[in-house]
């Protein structure tokens, strides 16, 4: 192999991405986004619910 090739070998092709291709990668990101959010929502929730009144009572 010549000195040229070997270097080639390494170089990673980056990928062009069409418009549709983009649009659906920020739809999925944002269901992602969505979903996250409404489990630290759902979580925070639940947390409150099982504590319930007991937090304003608390000695320390």
């Amino acid at each position: 192999m010549s000195e040229q090739d070997e270097s080639k070998r390494h170089e990673i092709a980056t990928p062009v991405w069409t418009e549709e291709q983009l649009k659906r990668r920020r739809q999925r990101n944002l269901a992602l986004a969505w979903t996250l959010a409404g489990l630290m929502v759902l979580f925070f929730v639940v947390t409150i619910v099982k504590l319930g009144g007991n937090v304003a009572n608390r000695t320390f």
